[in-house]
């Protein structure tokens, strides 16, 4: 079994360009795989590989500065679910595209999974989904709001539309590992929403430490990377991705007349066009033949 480790930690870096060199070559060296996101507000992503390599890995992003207090998620997957390495430079390690938001300075209050069940059931709590659709779309909460949104870019708008909604209560969010909602809580927090609660650690830890006999998660979660969803005790589900897309899919769905391996599924069949379908069945064919050579494509 592999070790996957997801991580994110907001920090003041002054210069994350000086940080990736450093860091990606030491990933490389030690075998690890994934994706690692820098910025000045912090360094987000997810890695796997080695246990010793992600050790080292582990203790490189904790002597940054700031980063001495980094926790992490980990589960397993079956085998690698990566393809290569990157570390990449942003403006933002999650985007949401609002500048004055910062969850350095507030956030909501932290709920732990073992508390979640007993808060979300209250009668004068709302509970919001903030990730986006095609996630949403194959497990939630039970009783969870869906805002449809796309992109986690479209939350404040969304926010704005509703927010009439959800005149005195109290509003408790949640995400895949958490990271969505240190910005969210403390965007409605700015925005004069007083109480404001968000899952601790995400849907991961709540499947890693809620019993599913005793769990409100209902479905899968997407994750990304080539396990594509995991369920409860972290256990890889059966979604895989459409490589046109890149949302989730299910077995079954493979069998539908709209896909087509590589190229489209029944969720995309209408958005690119047939030069966009000659290029992913080139990228297809590529990586058909890495296969029959016993290699993994970059792409694949």
């Amino acid at each position: 079994m592999i070790t996957v480790i997801a991580l994110y930690h907001f920090t003041r870096f002054s210069d994350p360009a000086a940080l990736r060199g450093p860091l990606l070559e030491l990933c490389v060296a030690q075998g690890i795989r994934g994706s690692l996101l820098l910025a000045r507000e912090g360094i987000n992503g997810t890695i796997a590989g080695p246990r010793a390599g992600l050790d080292a890995v582990l203790a490189h992003i904790r002597a940054l500065p700031g980063c001495d207090g980094l926790e992490w998620k980990e589960s397993t997957a079956s085998e690698m679910p990566f393809a290569r390495m990157k570390v990449k430079l942003k403006r933002e390690i999650v985007t949401m595209g609002q500048p004055d938001v910062d969850p350095l300075a507030r956030v909501g209050h932290y709920v732990e999974p073992a508390e979640w069940n007993e808060l979300i059931s209250a009668e004068d709590v709302v509970v919001i989904d903030t990730r986006n659709d095609y996630e949403i779309a194959i497990g939630t909460f039970e009783g969870a709001i869906d805002p449809e949104t796309r992109t986690f870019r479209e939350f404040p708008a969304w926010w704005e539309e509703n927010k009439h909604r959800f005149h005195n209560k109290r509003v408790a969010m949640f995400c895949t590992g958490g990271i969505r909602c240190e910005k969210s809580t403390n965007y409605l927090l700015g925005q004069g929403v007083e109480d404001v609660f968000h899952l601790k650690g995400g849907i991961l830890k709540y499947l890693e430490e809620v019993p599913e006999g005793e769990s409100l998660w209902r479905g899968e979660c997407f994750v990304f990377d080539e396990r594509v969803s995991v369920g409860h005790g972290l256990v890889e589900g059966p979604h895989e991705l459409c490589r046109a897309c890149r949302r989730p899919i299910r077995p079954e769905d493979k069998a539908r007349p709209e896909f087509e391996d590589g190229v489209r599924c029944h969720q995309c069949v209408e958005e690119y066009s047939e030069s966009d379908r000659a290029r992913f069945r080139e990228r297809q064919r590529q990586i058909e033949l890495s296969e029959g050579r016993g290699a993994r494509h970059m792409a694949g």
